[in-house]
């Protein structure tokens, strides 16, 4: 296992290769969106040779290990198929209005939502029973607004009416 900091680094020069002439940002318009030691990579066709550039680039020339376990190929537009990064999850919804069309919704993940939930109980649990209400509810508050700035993008009004 390698420190997350080192991850980075290394991740660092891998997006400078991939965003090159020769790399998979200009020959198979792919996009990579990378936080810290963990990255997606986007693309319209997935090929073989895109997915050999990243597993060499990263194993061969890096010497780093892919995790296979947590790395897969995703296509969002198929039903019932989504993606889950940093807090998020993404997947093609059906029009809520009824068109005939679908959306990518984005909304907080089930472990984002879980610890949400955690978080709350902690706010307002028994441990709490000594706190004046006054103070409960503005930190309850406070936890809320920035918890609802953080996972505010997409559509997460269903996410947040279940939180409430």
């Amino acid at each position: 296992m390698i420190s997350p900091l080192l991850a980075n680094i290394y991740l660092h020069w891998f997006e400078k290769l991939f965003a090159r002439r020769d790399g998979p940002g200009t020959w198979a318009k792919a996009q990579l969106v990378r936080y810290a030691d963990d990255f997606v990579v986007l693309a319209r066709y997935q090929s073989r040779r895109l997915i050999d550039w990243i597993e060499g680039t990263l194993e061969g020339r890096f010497g780093l290990t892919v995790n296979r376990e947590k790395t897969r190929i995703v296509k969002l537009r198929q039903p019932g198929e989504s993606l889950t990064f940093l807090g998020f999850t993404l997947r093609y919804d059906r029009d809520r209005f009824g068109r005939g069309r679908r959306y990518l919704n984005v909304f907080p993940s089930a472990k984002a939502q879980a610890r949400a939930r955690e978080r709350l109980r902690e706010l307002t649990g028994p441990q709490r029973n000594f706190v004046p209400i006054t103070v409960m509810v503005n930190d309850v508050n406070r936890w809320l607004g920035g918890w609802g700035n953080d996972f505010r993008h997409g559509d997460p009004s269903a996410v947040f009416t279940q939180l409430n």
